[in-house]
């Protein structure tokens, strides 16, 4: 992997508020990327000293009023923000703060609540956390709660007559609900899991998460693609239409994802099969660029052409996945949307350029596919596009007490919301740290970032 460590200094067109950055303008040789991230870093810490002074223990802080937020269930915080920072916050040789998070992890950190947890989400975020936090960390004892955690989930799993998950379980008491489901929630359990079979011999974790994606994919249409919705009673599909988007995004991920930590041949070939699908289906070139539109999967008519945010993720998979032509492509298309509006919008529809929902929930997810991408290439200008995504998230949604979703991305200045999401914490900065910091504590060769971006594999201790 080429490691060059040339930094450019990006174009700037001045918005009243703040400066929105793009990637065009001249090109400035520098020594390193270190003043990068050493600002990443100095963010980052401001932002968790005034979590910690004024919301530690709660899901997140209100940035503006520096209020405190549930996520799962109102009245139930469980230290989201702080349980998804602790492998960011290690990776950035944080230690005091990683050891004052874990401290109260195994202080003051009890699932046994009586109400319905998402199961999706707490997966990705809780399991996935805490799995991560003692990948880094070692600390035994943070695995006892991922596995305290998973073990609580697992009757969304078991409690199905065809495998799929419920969406929801009761921590306490055990009782599931709410079969209509989809892929993302029946399909984005197999790393966290999968890493628990390893680390605990229990089975049960892999063959669970790998049951409920076999559902899926062998219900695949006659042209490969899968419809989003789900009945996790029946297995029968809801709906028609297929995306590469939420909510059908990371059960592509995990299938490649599954592969890479344990060598499954099963998970690889499902997600070539469905990958082909994709690429032969779904893909549509305008004006030069790659997009995804959603199509109807029995017919491969297109339904729309609207493309979300988080679909940026599907440029770094590609790369991944050995399709880096295509991956390229795909980032090229995110990059003119960030170009064109500074903060990308929720949706845009690429068939005008035109922003369709105006908000943007501090997404992390073109940040995501600039690592991947630079991994996969060493090309200097993923870094570059990372590096204005930073920029302009910081102009725009930095406040009182720390970061703020945006809720319109074409205001002057952008407009913001007193909320501040968990994977903030987990994702995005940590991309961005990864990208610019060469930290010695990652396994650049081998290493492994889940959906939420929690480091599962390539922690060096």
């Amino acid at each position: 992997m080429s490691r060059r460590s040339v930094l450019r200094a990006l174009g700037a067109v001045a918005v009243a508020g703040g400066t929105i950055s793009t990637t065009a303008g001249p090109v400035s040789a520098q020594g390193s990327w270190k003043p990068v991230a050493d600002t990443v870093r100095e963010e980052y810490l401001w932002a968790w000293r005034h979590y910690v002074d004024r919301a530690l223990g709660a899901d997140h802080i209100k940035p503006i009023s520096g209020g405190r937020e549930d996520f799962f269930v109102e009245g139930h915080s469980v230290g989201l923000s702080l349980v998804e920072a602790v492998d960011t916050l290690w990776l950035m040789e944080a230690d005091d703060e990683v050891a004052l998070a874990v401290q109260w992890i195994v202080d003051h950190l009890d699932f046994d609540v009586d109400a319905p947890f998402q199961v999706f989400e707490t997966n990705i975020r809780m399991v996935g956390g805490l799995a991560a936090a003692y990948h880094c960390t070692g600390d035994s004892r943070l695995l006892d709660r991922a596995k305290d955690i998973a073990d609580r989930l697992l009757p969304a799993f078991t409690r199905s007559p065809t495998g799929l998950p419920y969406r929801y379980v009761n921590l306490a008491t055990g009782q599931v609900s709410d079969p209509e489901t989809n892929i993302v929630e029946i399909g984005t359990y197999i790393a966290e899991f999968g890493v628990l079979t390893q680390w605990t011999g229990d089975s049960r974790y892999y063959d669970l998460a790998k049951r409920a994606m076999r559902v899926a994919y062998d219900n695949r249409t006659e042209l490969g693609l899968l419809p989003h919705d789900i009945n996790a009673e029946t297995g029968r599909w809801r709906n028609r239409q297929a995306t590469i988007g939420p909510p059908g995004d990371s059960y592509y991920e995990y299938l490649w994802d599954g592969y890479r930590l344990f060598g499954d041949p099963d998970l690889k070939q499902w997600y070539d099969t469905l990958t082909e699908a994709i690429l032969t289906r779904q893909a549509e070139r305008r004006d030069g660029l790659l997009w995804f539109p959603q199509v109807d999967a029995f017919t491969g008519e297109v339904l729309s052409r609207e493309q979300s945010v988080l679909a940026g993720f599907y440029a770094g998979l590609l790369a991944e996945s050995g399709h880096l032509a295509e991956g390229r492509a795909y980032h090229d298309a995110f990059s003119v949307v960030q170009d064109r509006f500074g903060v990308i919008p929720t949706f845009v529809d690429y068939s005008t350029m035109t922003a369709t929902r105006v908000d943007n929930a501090l997404r992390p997810e073109f940040a995501d596919s600039a690592l991947m991408l630079w991994l996969a290439t060493g090309d200097e200008v993923f870094r570059e596009r990372a590096r204005t995504h930073f920029e302009n998230m910081r102009s725009t949604s930095k406040t009182t007490y720390g970061f703020a979703s945006l809720a319109d991305v074409t205001a002057t200045p952008p407009s913001q919301e007193d909320t501040c999401p968990g994977y903030w914490w987990s994702e995005q900065m940590k991309y961005y740290w990864l990208l610019f910091s060469d930290t010695p504590r990652l396994d650049y060769r081998d290493n492994y970032l889940s959906t939420e971006a929690n480091l599962l594999r390539g922690a060096r201790r």
